[in-house]
């Protein structure tokens, strides 16, 4: 068993800094020459397409709601093979988890046996983090503090006086970031910005000179080096079937998990499209509609009409097709934006999609169908208005808790579409779900 770095960064809280610090490690560490595999803890779509820009390997997710944890391990142990340092992301407050400490960062932490690198915010406090600091390192012992960064800081001063307060409490202080606009993330409504006039690589750039200047990188290497379990064993990534599998994949349409991409490899050969700028869907036996951000580029999506056709042909014509959140709106008759303005799109489902008065619905979702169970997540502000026939839907669908969500699926022909991002179960792909609401009898889902 080999050891390398490895270690989760962890929060007091959301807002602390965990994303700046992330993308200003990891292409500080690339730009030492490092391979740098990250990750992400939790169910988010943004945060590891700015960890893959930044460390310029693919961030896969690590969840403990959608995935079992040896999954979960296998996942990890898989990536992290060939890096030479492993970087997990966690998600909100490290104790923080779907239910208590359920999913939290700590709990992932504790089962892949990692230090955890803690963010604190320093913006209005300095000595008083002792006794934060002495709660996290009590609260559950077997959660690893292995040291502790600072954000905003504003002197040299004020950080020997955070210092102090790891040193009194028996903690490392292993670097600070100060306040700075231009080491900060522009925000929208939902997520991380990715617009196109926010230029990531000088941002990456700027945070990982910051890191450079501020962070004691060696020693936090040093803290974090640990013996590292190797790969465990897994279904063969070598495809089984044949199958074309058409996957959408430009600005609009975007929010894949990588693992599901993985999964779906092991059917077939993989051909992204892009429903803003290519003509035509591509010859397909399958094909994957993603979430994303449809709302901020309809003029583009409406006036693609030899695209929008293709795909609703390819509907019609009885071709397998699963469609996500933005996916799904792609195949609606209309998409409104928030002034209520209606773009025409696919028309396959009968219905609108609308930003109007948007509301935000979120949440883990557990689904059952046809005898199956899988996970997923939802993360949205639309919704659907019907417009014709009541779509029929599918399968039984409850929150992370067990109640009952009004989130829905629908199946019309063979289109499987959701506001739900689903998510691989156990050894199978998105392929198996949509064959098991498939399975359903087809007269009863017409």
């Amino acid at each position: 068993m080999t050891a390398k770095p490895q270690f989760l960064i962890g929060a007091t809280a959301s807002g602390s800094g965990k994303t700046t610090l992330t993308l200003g490690l990891l292409r500080a560490l690339r730009n030492r020459g490092f391979r740098v595999q990250p990750f992400k803890c939790g169910p988010d779509y943004l945060d590891p397409k700015h960890h893959a820009a930044a460390a310029g390997r693919e961030s896969y997710n690590l969840d403990l709601f959608m995935a079992p944890p040896e999954e979960v391990q296998r996942i990890y142990s898989r990536e992290g093979e060939n890096a030479d340092i492993c970087v997990i992301e966690g998600v909100m407050g490290l104790f923080d988890g779907y239910h208590n400490l359920q999913g939290s960062s700590a709990a992932l932490a504790s089962l892949l046996d990692l230090p955890v690198l803690l963010v604190v915010p320093a913006r209005s406090t300095a000595y008083t983090v002792a006794a934060t600091l002495y709660g996290f390192k009590h609260f559950r012992p077997e959660v690893k503090i292995g040291g502790v960064i600072f954000n905003w800081v504003n002197s040299p001063t004020h950080y020997a006086s955070l210092e102090q307060a790891c040193r009194d409490v028996g903690i490392e202080a292993l670097g600070y970031l100060p306040p700075c606009p231009e080491l900060e993330i522009p925000s929208r409504h939902l997520g991380l910005n990715i617009d196109s006039d926010f230029c990531f690589e000088d941002f990456a750039e700027r945070v990982a000179r910051q890191v450079e200047k501020t962070v004691r990188i060696e020693r936090l290497l040093q803290i974090a080096s640990c013996p590292f379990t190797g790969p465990q064993a897994e279904v063969s990534p070598t495809p089984v079937h044949s199958l074309r599998i058409a996957i959408a994949r430009d600005e609009a349409f975007n929010f894949t998990y990588a693992e599901n991409l993985h999964a779906l490899a092991r059917h077939g050969n993989l051909v992204f499209f892009s429903p803003l700028h290519d003509k035509a869907l591509p010859p397909a036996d399958f094909v994957y509609l993603p979430g994303g951000y449809p709302e901020l580029h309809l003029p583009e999506l409406s006036a693609n009409e030899s695209m929008r056709q293709s795909i609703r042909r390819y509907c019609e014509n009885n071709g397998k097709l699963l469609a996500e959140c933005g996916g799904m709106m792609y195949l609606c008759e209309t998409i409104r934006d928030k002034d209520g303005t209606p773009y025409p799109v696919c028309g396959f489902l009968p219905c609108q999609a609308t930003m109007e008065n948007m509301k935000l619905h979120l949440g883990y979702r557990n689904i059952k169908l046809n005898g199956h169970e899988f996970r997923g997540h939802e993360f949205h502000y639309s919704r659907l208005l019907p417009e014709g026939p009541e779509l029929a839907t599918v399968g039984e669908i409850t929150n992370a808790r067990g109640t009952k969500a009004d989130t829905l699926i629908y199946r019309k022909q063979q289109v499987v579409a959701s506001y739900i991002h689903f998510y691989r179960a156990g050894q199978g792909s998105l392929l198996d779900i949509a064959e098991a609401v498939y399975g359903n009898n087809q007269d009863d889902c017409q």
